[in-house]
Order: structure tokens, then sequence, then C-alpha cells
């Protein structure tokens, strides 16, 4: 139940709303689709596996993207467990290249949290953890200056064909702890997934469809 509420907060942290020539697409974070991941402990108790949704669309000229995540089970903060850091956030980014595959890495593209940070021309970032500090919800703008030695122009055929995804670092998990591969949203599939947002993503995409 928590893993839908997830997905369902992601699509409502974007909204609801069409636009003919805009791209919305959607990703699943998981610990298994890493290479490689450990969970061990948080302050003496068995860590959960951590786990979130992202959603992005990509504007009408499909020269930026904006996107939202909410991301449960790490510890995005420092404070929650400050004597086991295991669990801390300390990089997430989009990676990308022309031929990555579910199973493969690619390098970073555009960074949104920590190093590299790319999310700068302008800054666009929003970051709000929950309470606890385990977890929260990240949004911003991949504008068409940004880029993590690349441009979002130069990435964007790698995002539609399946080649990108969004990885949050941890401490612990330095090459990645959960990641998502970014896939389209097909029509009229959207339809129903933009239905639960409402306001946010209709005033997202008059946004977009400016840019």
């Amino acid at each position: 139940m928590l893993r839908l509420c997830a997905q369902f907060l992601s699509l409502a942290l974007l909204g609801a709303g069409t636009a003919p020539a805009s791209i919305l697409l959607y990703a699943n974070l998981t610990n298994a689709q890493e290479p490689s991941v450990t969970l061990t402990t948080s302050s003496g108790a068995a860590r959960p596996a951590s786990f979130g949704t992202a959603t992005f669309l990509i504007n009408d000229a499909m020269t930026s993207m904006t996107y939202s995540a909410v991301i449960f089970n790490i510890d995005t903060t420092g404070s929650q467990t400050p004597a086991d850091t295991n669990d801390n956030l300390v990089n997430a980014h989009i990676h990308a290249n022309a031929t990555v595959v579910p199973g493969q890495t690619a390098g970073v593209v555009w960074g949104f949290f920590g190093s590299p940070f790319n999310d700068n021309n302008p800054n666009d970032e929003v970051f709000t953890p929950f309470a606890t500090g385990v977890g929260g919800t990240f949004s911003g703008k991949w504008d068409a200056a940004e880029g993590n030695g690349t441009t979002f122009t130069a990435q964007v055929n790698n995002i539609l064909t399946g080649h990108s995804y969004i990885n949050f670092h941890t401490i612990q998990n330095a090459g990645g702890e959960i990641r998502g591969f970014l896939v389209v949203v097909p029509e009229p599939s959207s339809v129903l997934l933009l239905a639960t947002g409402g306001l946010a993503l209709w005033t997202m995409k008059r946004r977009a469809r400016r840019d």
C-alpha cells in the first residue's frame, strides 16, 4: 500500500492535464534495479528496503524536462540516525548514454542533489524532507543550459528511447541504492495517470509550454 501511495504522490506532485506535444515519463525506483546494493542496519535495527517513484515532463519544444520524485527509507537530512550514516543520502542524478539498459551503469548527465549539482541555470530545485527525516520529495527542472558535461538536447533521445535512469546514492551504497529507468507513458494511459494529480501538473504543463 505504501508503494502505491508513493506512486500517486509522485504523480500528484506533477498534477494533471494534457498537452498534445509534451511527453510524460515515469520511473519506479527499487533496490533490485541496482547492480549491487547492501542494506544492513540503522541505529541497531535492520534497515527496511528503500524505494520511490518519479515522474518527468518534457516540454512541447523538447528543450527542458521538469521532474518530481518521492523516496522512502533513506535519511535525507542526516539527522535521523546521527550515529549511523549508512542510510544517509549523498547524491542524486539522472544517468544516461545511448546503450545503457537495466543491469548496466551509465555516467551522470544531470545532478540535482549533492554532487555534481546541475540544476543551477537557474536553480529550480525544491527539496522537502519528511518530518521523520526518512525520505522526502524532490522537484526541479533540467533546463537547456544545464548538464554534467552535456545538455538536455544531447540526451533527450537517450531519455525517450529508454536509455536513462534516475539514481539515489547513499553512504552505504555509493554506486546507487535505488534507481529506476525512465519510461515514456503512452497515450491514452497517461490520461488516466494524470487524472490522479489535479491542479499541480496543469500548472506545470502550462509553464513547460511557455519555455
